[in-house]
């Protein structure tokens, strides 16, 4: 039972983020035009705790947590990286947004990689056959 309601939890994790990625790359999707300060503010908060806790949770494949953890510095609200231009943060957003977009994607391959060895490996026994 304690084991099922694990694999559930890791699923539903997965699941939203995937969304929280999805969510990240719409915002720098959006960074492209010309928005309010308030907007940018806003957006270097969320793309550093998303790319933060992407980077974490893919810590074992080293590639994605060096993206996002340089995705971090980057993004991060606290000492903020000015380029002083829109120009130049143009390709950034979009192709933070497409890591992003790719991470999401990605994730879901495994997800359902995962729940085949799930099924494969949960079999239920009776008393004198299986299941």
């Amino acid at each position: 039972m304690d084991v099922k309601l694990a694999q559930m939890n890791v699923i539903l994790l997965k699941k939203s983020n995937r969304i929280f990625s999805i969510i990240c790359a719409g915002l720098l999707f959006l960074a492209i035009f010309n928005l309010p300060i308030g907007y940018f503010t806003i957006l270097r908060i969320v793309i550093s705790i998303g790319a933060l806790f992407i980077a974490i949770e893919n810590i074992k494949t080293t590639y994605w947590a060096v993206i996002f953890v340089l995705m971090t510095i980057l993004f991060n609200p606290v000492f903020p990286i000015f380029f002083h231009n829109k120009e130049i943060w143009v390709p950034i957003d979009i192709i933070c947004a497409a890591l992003f977009l790719i991470e999401a994607l990605e994730l879901n391959r495994h997800k359902k990689e995962e729940n085949r060895t799930i099924q494969k490996t949960n079999k239920k026994y009776t008393r004198d056959k299986i299941l």
